[in-house]
């Protein structure tokens, strides 16, 4: 393969590598960072890994951080509408001629990425690793892909690691039980090195704690070691491990958002305890004003369009208990596309039945589910649901179904791929419309 010679061909060179494309293991990814001069040790980073929660914990601890004046790389997958999202640094994704310009330094020192090249999620990993090193970042912020043990992000260098809830996700990858995905994500521990876990099922939980005592490392624990309670006057507190904050704010929408917020401020608490600067009114400022698109995010008005990234068992039931604080009582109108990969059968039989139409959608990848093998069992599940060839045709059948019904609610969700490609439409279509008027 040629090399590319400037930032644009860098930028093609890249995303012709196979987003889909998962290849564990960590050898390609250390030949390169060691190639780069080992740039994921120039700064202090958090690793978060889990199933779901990553992205949001995530989110809090970058914004605090940047709230207590650090220069702040986050470094998260996947991207929802342009793959510039999943590289921010100071809260701003990568410009593009500076994400060519990184790609070409890469290729430059490790040219071996030609000759058998990496996959989109290795590259883009190694791209992130150094483009924070050269942007001089005072700590970084990295989410795992897709496990832990065998992860890209597990190359780097952490001086604190963080696991969310563990669930049933990526089966054929990180196994068929809790106790084993749940060892795959402690994967991300390192000797010595601190972690914070979310409160966990108690198969989970064993495995990890099993892992971190192999390691030795200290572990704090949610509800055993801190939590964020509510009150019943809707005051929010944090107690234990590091802080002590009353009436917090969180900007981020759903209750199961307490839990990520009180992770979140334990990472934070650990973090400072390995010398990085956190104030409690940065603490403060990080849940009050984080952004984390994609989650119960409503993107339009009249009707209600609203996306979530839940795609797998345990986001959807996090993602129900939102919709009844946010939306009860109002008909909900699904527009629902899922990979072929994915658990659907737990997700459809939560969801379907709330709903009053259901409208298929294929999504915009290779790893797609087309709408026809599922209908008949959607059609179980809920009596009006429509299959249709793209998502325009599904966002119009809800709408329309939504318009037709007093506060009817347009959900989109199963997927990160179709949260991407909502945003993306809403972007053009009725961003268009707006400027129309």
């Amino acid at each position: 393969m040629d090399a590319p010679r400037t930032p644009e061909d860098a930028l093609r060179f890249f995303q012709a590598l196979n987003p889909s494309g998962i290849k564990l293991g960590l050898e390609r990814v250390k030949d390169a960072l060691a190639a780069l001069g080992h740039p994921e040790r120039d700064y202090p980073a958090l690793h978060v890994a889990g199933t779901n929660g990553k992205g949001s914990t995530c989110a809090f601890v970058a914004r605090a951080l940047e709230a207590a004046g650090h220069r702040v790389g986050l470094y998260t997958s996947p991207h929802l509408v342009r793959v510039n999202e999943r590289i921010r640094v100071s809260g701003e994704d990568i410009p593009d001629d500076v994400f060519g310009q990184r790609i070409l330094e890469v290729l430059e020192r490790y040219p071996s990425a030609l000759s058998d090249p990496m996959t989109y999620f290795e590259f883009g990993t190694v791209v992130a690793l150094w483009h924070f090193s050269r942007e001089r970042v005072d700590v970084a912020v990295l989410e795992t892909g897709l496990g832990g043990r065998l992860d890209a992000t597990t190359a780097a260098n952490p001086v604190v690691t963080c696991v969310t809830p563990v669930s049933f996700d990526h089966m054929e990858y990180l196994g068929h039980t809790l106790s084993e995905i749940a060892w795959e994500k402690a994967g991300i521990f390192k000797f010595g090195v601190p972690v914070v876990l979310a409160q966990q099922e108690p198969e989970a939980e064993e495995s990890l704690l099993r892992r971190a005592e192999q390691l030795a490392v200290p572990v704090k624990m949610e509800r055993r070691d801190f939590g964020i309670d509510q009150e019943y006057n809707g005051k929010i507190s944090y107690r234990g491990y590091g802080w002590g904050l009353e009436d917090l704010k969180i900007s981020l929408r759903g209750p199961y958002q307490l839990q990520n917020a009180a992770v979140a401020l334990a990472c934070l608490a650990a973090l400072r305890d390995r010398g990085v600067k956190v104030t409690p009114e940065a603490a403060r400022e990080g849940l009050a004003t984080a952004r984390w698109p994609g989650r119960l995010e409503e993107v339009a008005q009249s009707p209600v369009i609203v996306v979530d990234g839940a795609h797998n068992p345990a986001g959807v039931a996090v993602l129900l208990e939102a919709l009844d604080s946010l939306y009860a009582g109002r008909p909900l109108h699904l527009v629902f596309g899922v990979v072929a990969d994915k658990d659907r059968g737990p997700m459809m039989q939560a969801l379907f039945p709330l709903a009053a139409s259901v409208h298929l959608t294929p999504l915009d990848t290779p790893r797609s589910l087309a709408p026809e093998r599922y209908l008949a069992e959607a059609r179980v599940l809920c009596p009006r649901v429509v299959a249709h060839a793209s998502l325009e045709e599904a966002l119009a059948g809800a709408r329309a179904d939504a318009v037709g019904r007093p506060d009817g609610v347009v959900l989109a969700t199963g997927s990160l791929f179709l949260v991407g490609a909502v945003k993306r439409w809403v972007d053009r279509s009725l961003g268009a419309t707006r400027q129309q008027q």
